[in-house]
């Protein structure tokens, strides 16, 4: 069980990571903690954003959309490498997913397949947004699967955990289908290594 970081240790486990932040203003204090509990936190997920626009995606993250209000994430990773605060707390990223899923995260071992939406993943996982349309031919820059892999590794050297405490929305809830563009294998394999 994993006491949330403060908004300070956040943004210092990014930058330790050498990661390049941008704090968007009113970031620490962003949050949905009054809809709901906020930790313990038992690992990372990934998403895609589905849209295109460094600005316009950061935006979109911190204020959310009419039918889910912001912040839809922690942090925005734009195509360029750079992470974007756009929150600190309970985030509408996760949803309802799978509590196997879940003990398998705390466990930290293989996932199981993700059949039911039973358990509230808003208030146990970080969560970091990556522009990126979805479609599986929007490229990945380099810069851009890095600055992940040290954001969701920086969680993890925070916390003691290893990359398996990493997951994908695609392996929480079903139905979804992002990250898409890579494994969560092949990331988690980079996470590992990073670890070492």
């Amino acid at each position: 069980m994993s006491v949330p970081l403060s908004a300070t240790r956040f943004l210092d486990a990014l930058t330790s990571e050498g990661l390049r932040v941008v704090q968007v203003d009113g970031w620490k204090t962003h949050n949905r903690d009054a809809q709901g509990l906020w930790g313990p936190v038992h690992g990372v997920m990934v998403h895609h954003t589905g849209t295109s626009g460094a600005e316009r995606t950061v935006r979109l993250c911190y204020d959310g959309r009419p039918d889910l209000p912001g912040p839809l994430c922690h942090g925005v990773i734009t195509k360029d490498g750079t992470v974007h605060l756009v929150g600190c707390g309970r985030a509408n990223h996760a949803g309802r997913g799978d509590g196997d899923v879940l003990r398998a995260v705390i466990a930290e071992k293989r996932l199981p397949p993700d059949n039911e939406a039973d358990t509230d993943g808003n208030r146990v996982f970080y969560g970091f947004e990556c522009e990126n349309l979805g479609d599986g031919h929007d490229p990945w820059p380099e810069a851009q699967l890095e600055a992940l892999e040290k954001a969701t590794a920086a969680l993890c050297r925070a916390h003691g955990w290893t990359e398996r405490s990493v997951i994908g929305h695609l392996e929480w809830q079903p139905g979804k289908v992002d990250p898409r563009g890579f494994t969560m294998d092949q990331l988690r394999r980079r996470i590992g290594e990073r670890l070492k």
